[in-house]
């Protein structure tokens, strides 16, 4: 059970700050490697994208292998991460890409403490117009 002193310990929470600048930093070079590494490799995995779901890490990779890397770039805003305990946390965060004016993304994810490191066992990518 996870008490309210469990939430955000400081090198954990670190930790998965850490781990999301490395997958900001991947995603926007369309880093496929570094961003398969980043997925937890299990039938569970989940992704839910803007335009597919995908069910499995096999699914996850084989959508980042086929994706075009045009038109990645994006800035991030309003980044939340909390951890819960050591080894789970979730991060959310809104993004903007200059192709898509008036138009905000939101990206969730659940990374959860592997023995290979941080992984995200879930995902949700979803644009919305601005002023929702």
């Amino acid at each position: 059970m996870i008490s309210p002193e469990d939430i955000d310990l400081p090198e954990v929470k670190a930790e998965l700050e850490a781990v999301f600048a490395e997958y900001e930093a991947a995603l926007v070079s369309n880093d496929v490697v570094a961003l398969d590494r980043l997925f937890l490799v299990a039938p569970s995995t989940i992704r839910y994208g803007i335009g597919e779901n995908l069910y499995g890490y096999d699914e996850v990779a084989a959508f980042r292998a086929a994706r075009s890397p045009a038109g990645l770039a994006r800035t991030i805003d309003r980044t939340v991460i909390t951890t819960y305990g050591r080894d789970f946390g979730v991060a959310a965060t809104l993004f903007r890409r200059d192709s898509a004016p008036g138009r905000v993304g939101r990206q969730m994810q659940t990374w959860v403490r592997t023995s290979d490191g941080w992984r995200v066992a879930a995902a949700h990518v979803s644009v919305i117009d601005e002023s929702k």
